[in-house]
């Protein structure tokens, strides 16, 4: 693990300065015997499977859960008990807004919620998890520090200027750290892009040009073109390389704890009579919904068989996956 010694020396003086499924159907995620589900395990269990069923096919498949950090612990307490087996699953954590997007864009995390979630993250990197962050600000100055904090931290790291994660940035004009050595593992990485929007593209070859004309040592993209159109082997093999000449990782995001109206599972029917197992529209987000993540039904649709949203990334050749919405686990707790 790069720099520990750096991450908890670091860490420590900012926080000083600072100063799954249960196979049941029921609607409401209730027990069949009438015990109210634990969504937080349920959420663990959900990943844990995920990551067998992909390791199982593609040993050094990389499982990346984005947010949800409070998963980590048996209590979601930063001094609680390791949730062994969960972290045993996962390759890396994903955090969003560490320091720069948790109120607003382009304004600073405040003190007291940043060193919250840098104990988490610290929990992970001390039992030998990469940690990938994604901050939100878009001046040159503020995206520096974002760079600098994470890389003093042991961190991979991007600073987004759009929130709708639609372009590659202008700053810096190479990434963060610019490396021209393989990369064939998450702890090889010392930065990465975070594209999921391909609206600023004129089309798929342009967004595949782009991509393969850049030297980040990650590609965080979404597996399917405009949200609808697969990404095909051949085009993900194309970006495995930088520019450089160097190899890089290729992750899929893929989210599970919504349903997306425009993903190729989506039934048409669900538009008037939705699934048991969804439930309401996400209001920051339309076209995402909030789903029962713990029932089969769901499940199914994310891995274990064929026609599966993870079977398709790793048909394509993808590294990993970068898992979202992990966090979904909140909306049934509320």
């Amino acid at each position: 693990m790069k720099k520990l010694l750096a991450v908890l020396l670091v860490i420590s003086a900012i926080l000083i300065s600072g100063c799954g499924g249960n196979g049941d159907d029921g609607e409401n995620g209730d027990e069949p015997n009438g015990e109210v589900s634990d969504y937080r395990q349920d959420m663990r269990a959900f990943v844990q499977g995920i990551s067998a069923y992909a390791k199982d096919i593609q040993a050094n498949f990389v499982i990346i859960p984005q947010n949800g950090h409070e998963l980590l612990t048996e209590n979601g307490e930063e001094t609680g008990t390791l949730a062994a087996d969960y972290l045993e699953a996962i390759d890396g954590v994903g955090r969003e807004d560490l320091f720069y997007g948790y109120t607003d864009d382009n304004v600073a995390t405040p003190v007291a919620d940043r060193n919250y979630m840098l104990a988490f993250m610290n929990i992970a990197a001390a039992n030998g998890k990469e940690v990938m962050v994604t901050d939100y600000c878009s001046t040159p100055a503020n995206m520096l520090v974002s760079y600098n904090q994470c890389y003093h931290l042991g961190y991979i790291s991007f600073a987004a200027d759009h929130r709708e994660l639609d372009n590659i940035p202008e700053y810096p004009p190479d990434p963060y750290w610019v490396n021209y050595f393989d990369i064939v593992s998450l702890a090889d990485a010392w930065n990465f892009l975070y594209l999921l929007n391909t609206d600023s593209f004129s089309d798929r070859d342009d967004f595949l040009n782009d991509l393969q004309g850049t030297n980040y040592d990650i590609l965080l993209i979404d597996a399917f073109y405009d949200g609808e159109e697969a990404l095909t082997a051949d085009e993900i093999e194309s970006l495995k390389t930088k520019a450089s000449g160097g190899a890089r990782l290729v992750i899929a995001y893929m989210s599970i704890g919504e349903a997306e109206n425009y993903r190729f599972y989506w039934q048409s029917g669900w538009n008037t009579t939705p699934p048991s197992w969804m439930a309401e529209e996400n209001p920051d987000w339309p076209g995402n919904y909030k789903v029962q993540f713990w029932v089969k039904s769901w499940q199914d649709i994310i891995y274990g068989n064929d026609n599966s949203y993870l079977k398709k990334i790793l048909d394509a050749g993808f590294d990993g996956v970068y898992l979202d919405i992990i966090d979904a686990y909140e909306y049934f707790e509320d």
